[in-house]
């Protein structure tokens, strides 16, 4: 099979998942739907902390990085998804991919590392409330936030550039809904399996640290609940932490598929339905997990809201 270089002519076609459903119309509404709902509902509570000066603590600067994140991880997917679709045209271009690739990674990365970070905060709020302000303070959690991007994008950068040095065959097809690793591997024409042992050696190294340390987190969290005299005090901390594990289970357990698991138990029907639920079904659904058990986001969002009201409403 002939080679083909990434001069600036080449480029990929990206085949995914709306080209081989069966009700191909019907699924993109749905997609339409849920890349709105996370605009809105992400937008909303990135918001909400911006604004409402009662939820500029730790906890929420985090959550407010998490919806930036999600945010941007389903517009770096879902747009280019959909006018590919309307305008029946799936071209991507070399350096496209290779930027695409980039960005999911580094989203992808950095999500990871918050949600330990995420899970380390409830830990000390929790467990050690009286040196939350010490254990979490403004510095520490911007150092924080600063190191899951710092770490995620130096990791998909040598990422993206190791892929996108093989040589890649004729048949440019990319049968998934984006740029990735494991669909892109397909198409080397190249011995890819020192590559792809690296990229399960690093998959592992840096999923499974922060879910470990996550899971020790959560326990230690229970222990503590459990021994609550106050029942209100219980349900609250039950409440909020079963809302961040619901969003661990749904992130770790995609991530895992694609970077964990065996090339030789994927089928590429799978990993699009996975990539649908990762880049557009958890970015919608994170925020609604978050804020709709939450009294104080909800009570900073009917405070917002009620402040433009009033500002919208015509004076006489």
């Amino acid at each position: 099979m002939e080679h083909w270089n990434s001069t600036l002519g080449s480029g990929f076609m990206l085949m995914g998942i709306l080209k081989d459903s069966e009700s191909p119309e019907l699924l993109c509404a749905l997609i339409t739907i849920l890349y709105t709902l996370a605009l809105i509902s992400n937008g909303l509570l990135l918001l909400v902390i911006t604004v409402d000066a009662r939820l500029h603590v730790p906890m929420y600067l985090l959550l407010g990085q998490l919806s930036l994140m999600d945010l941007l991880f389903t517009s770096v997917v879902t747009p280019k998804a959909l006018a590919d679709f309307l305008r029946s045209e799936n071209t991507i271009s070399f350096g496209g991919c290779a930027l695409q690739m980039f960005l999911a990674l580094t989203l992808g990365g950095a999500e990871d590392l918050l949600l330990a970070f995420m899970a380390y905060d409830r830990y000390v709020a929790i467990c050690h409330p009286l040196n939350y302000m010490v254990l979490m303070s403004t510095r520490v959690c911007w150092l924080m936030v600063a190191t899951s991007w710092t770490l995620a994008s130096l990791s998909a950068f040598v990422y993206t550039m190791y892929t996108m040095h093989y040589p890649f065959c004729k048949a440019r097809t990319i049968r998934h809904l984006l740029c990735e690793i494991p669909p892109l591997l397909k198409l080397a024409c190249a011995d890819t399996s020192s590559y792809e042992l690296m990229v399960y050696v690093m998959g592992v190294t840096f999923l499974i640290p922060p879910l470990a340390a996550i899971l020790a987190s959560y326990t230690l969290i229970l222990c503590t609940v459990l021994r609550m005299p106050s029942n209100e005090g219980r349900q609250k901390a039950l409440v909020t932490c079963s809302s961040h594990l619901t969003v661990v289970g749904m992130f770790y357990g995609a991530a895992t598929f694609m970077y964990v698991l065996p090339s030789s138990l994927h089928s590429t029907k799978q990993d699009n339905i996975i990539s649908v639920f990762y880049t557009i079904v958890t970015p919608a659904l994170n925020p609604l997990i978050y804020s709709l058990r939450n009294k104080e986001v909800m009570g900073a969002l009917r405070r917002v809201m009620g402040k433009y009201m009033l500002r919208t409403q015509p004076t006489f």
